[in-house]
This record gives C-alpha cells, structure tokens and sequence, in this order.
C-alpha cells in the first residue's frame, strides 16, 4: 500500500506553454531529496486537461525514468471517455507505472451506476495495474456517494481512493464502511491532516509541490496517529492550504515555484499567471510557512 505524502506535481513549461523537461526533472529530484512518498504525475495539478495524448504519455514516462523506482508513480489516466481512460491506464501501465489515479468523468454528469460501470470497465480492462478512484465534485460537476465507492471496492485492481470532497464525517464514514479494503486518501491539503487522523492513508497534495518536506512530516505524524505533532505541522502549513487556492489549481502554486526559483512563468490557456493582487498574499504564504 503506497502511504503517504503524494505530491500532485504541476508540469512545468515554457512561456510558449511547451514543456520544460529539465525543470521537471529538477522538480522530481526535488521531491525524492524532501521525503515525498509518491509522486502523482498528470492529474489536475500537472494540468491533464491541456495535454494533448501524446504529451500526457510521454510526461508520465519521463517522471517514471526519471524517478527511476526510488518511490511510486501514480499516473494520472483519467477521463471523461470510457475508452479513452482504458487507453490512457493501459499505456500507463506499459510504462511502468505503479498505481494510475482515475477521475470521477466530468461534464457529462453520469448516474451512480454509469460511474460504477466505468471504473469496473477500465479496471477488467487493465487488470494488472492498481487503480485510484478520484472523487472531486466541485470540479467535476458529479460526485461518487460512498455507496458506489464501497460497490467497487470488491473490483480486486481497485486499491483506493483520493477524497477531494473536504467532508471529514462523510469520510471517516467511508474509511469506517469499506474496514480496510481500500486505502482512503484525502485530496484536500485544508482537511487531510483530520482524514489521516480519522484512518486515512495518506494526501495527494498541491501545497507538497512547494513544502515536500513539511507535507512528508505531516502526513507521517498523523497517519502514526501522533495529534500533537500533526497539529503543530498543520498549522505551519495552513497558510499554504489557504492561499495556494486563491486562483484554480495550479495558477497559485506554479506562481509560488517561479517565485522559489523552481520553475519558469509558462502555463496553458485557458489558465493565466496569477493575478498580480495575489501576489503578496501567496508570498507571505510561504514565509509564514518556511518556504521563502
């Protein structure tokens, strides 16, 4: 089972919006030098939606060569087309990657049974290859219920969950209902430290891109159960929850790696650089936090 602080890792690129290779091979080694347990490559974060298939495929496999198997890869192989997911978890798969992480279908708003349908699909499809569900209603427009969640639980290649919803009793309701059988993971920085304190395994993180080793700490305090040492580490962390999030993910923390010296200023359309009235609220962020 792969614990943890997983990092949603942003994409790096150009100004012309092409990517940059050597500063996501600085990002990774970045990342394995700071204690990240996993790296989660091409989700939202690494801004799935604006890579083209190719692109997508070959950023999954350069992070994989790069990381060279001193921790997991997560490939991000979701979508909104059945057929396009399996294609996407399948190649993934060639590349060797460890686990993929797939996204509840978006825009087209499926019953509970079509999402159920889809994600055994893809899984009967690609039965060698552990699958992430991944459950973010607020950008996906459609929300997988705890029901459908447990349902698919009895798919073997099925192995756990990112929980973006932010509702702690709803997910410590689900880490209680499926008693180990999945590996539950929250994918909301403000509220993981109370999921892994209520049993969960570990966060898909966007503030990890900018403090991997504070969100590594984090995550191992209160996955040990250790209350007083996640709260301290919580609380140093906050003002990145909060502000990294002041713009759509991943504008403010691409903004706060150029600031770091990590990255350049390229991002795609239809996303923009940050808005520049943010600028100082981000950048007190990561003092408050230790950063900077």
């Amino acid at each position: 089972m792969i614990t943890g602080s997983l990092v949603a890792l942003v994409t790096p690129m150009h100004p012309n919006g092409d990517i940059h290779w050597e500063h996501l091979d600085k990002l990774v080694d970045f990342h394995i030098e700071n204690g990240t347990n996993g790296i989660v490559a091409v989700g939202t974060t690494g801004e799935s939606a604006t890579l083209d298939p190719d692109e997508h495929i070959r950023t999954i496999g350069h992070i994989i060569d790069r990381v060279a198997g001193r921790i997991p890869v997560i490939a991000g192989t979701g979508g909104n087309s059945t057929r396009e997911a399996i294609e996407l978890t399948s190649r993934a798969e060639k590349l060797g990657a460890d686990a993929c992480l797939l996204v509840v279908p978006y825009y087209n708003k499926p019953t509970q049974e079509g999402l159920y349908q889809h994600f055994k699909a893809i899984a009967e499809a690609v039965p060698g290859m552990k699958q992430m569900l991944y459950n973010v209603p607020g950008r996906t427009a459609c929300d997988m219920l705890n029901e459908t969640v447990l349902r698919l639980a009895d798919i073997p290649n099925i192995v756990g969950i990112k929980d973006a919803t932010g509702n702690i009793p709803r997910g410590a309701e689900l880490i209680e209902a499926l008693d180990g059988r999945l590996a539950v993971y929250s994918g909301d920085d403000a509220t993981a430290a109370d999921l892994m304190l209520a049993g969960g395994k570990g966060n898909v993180s966007v503030t990890a891109n900018v403090a991997p080793r504070g969100m590594a700490d984090l995550c191992a305090a209160a996955i040990a159960g250790n209350e007083e040492e996640t709260q301290r580490l919580n609380e140093l962390l906050m003002p990145l929850n909060r502000k990294l999030f002041l713009e759509a993910n991943p504008i403010p923390v691409k903004w706060a790696l150029q600031r770091m010296g990590m990255i350049g200023e390229g991002i795609r359309l239809p996303l923009t650089q940050l808005s520049e009235k943010f600028h100082g609220e981000v950048e007190e962020a990561l003092k408050a936090s230790g950063v900077l």
